[in-house]
C-alpha cells in the first residue's frame, strides 16, 4: 500500500476540504394534516404514518 512520502501541509488539506458544506433539508407542509416535514420522507402525524398526503399505516391498539 503505497504512503506518502512527505506531510501535505494544513493548507492544501483545508483546500479539499472546502467543497464540503452543510445544506438545510428542504421543508414542505402536507396537504392531507398541515404540518411541516423533510420532503420525501414518510411522517408520523396523530398516530398514523403519511406519505405523499396519504395515510400509509395506521398505530394498531395494543392489547
Amino acid at each position: 500500500m503505497p504512503n506518502p512520502k512527505r506531510r501535505h501541509s494544513q493548507q492544501r488539506s483545508a483546500k479539499r476540504r472546502t467543497h464540503y458544506k452543510a445544506t438545510a433539508q428542504t421543508l414542505t407542509i402536507d396537504s392531507a394534516t398541515g404540518e411541516t416535514h423533510v420532503r420525501h420522507r414518510a411522517h408520523v402525524s396523530e398516530g398514523k404514518l403519511y406519505y405523499k398526503g396519504k395515510v400509509v399505516a395506521e398505530k394498531s391498539p395494543v392489547k
